[in-house]
């Protein structure tokens, strides 16, 4: 069970770095954007890790207050999550 939690959590998390990534590449090239709605939903489902290390490495939506704020919070309540979840 624990490895396909870890295989589950490392792939979430690297597609919201990858969202962060390519929505701040399609920012510069005026080119259609990523919903928010789509890196939220990744969020939520325990990838506000990635999409916040994205955010800080790509410089981007970080004047967003639901983001600044949203995902680190959310990171935290996440990694809560699991490390409570691993050790019930």
């Amino acid at each position: 069970m624990l490895p396909l939690l870890l295989i589950y959590l490392i792939f979430i998390n690297l597609l919201g770095y990858l969202l962060m990534m390519i929505d701040k590449k399609r920012a510069i090239k005026h080119q259609y954007r990523i919903n928010e709605r789509t890196l939220w939903t990744t969020a939520i489902l325990f990838g506000a890790f990635g999409l916040y290390i994205g955010m800080k490495s790509y410089r981007h939506k970080t004047k967003h207050a639901s983001f600044k704020y949203g995902l680190p919070l959310l990171s935290v309540i996440e990694i809560g999550i699991v490390l409570y979840g691993l050790n019930v």
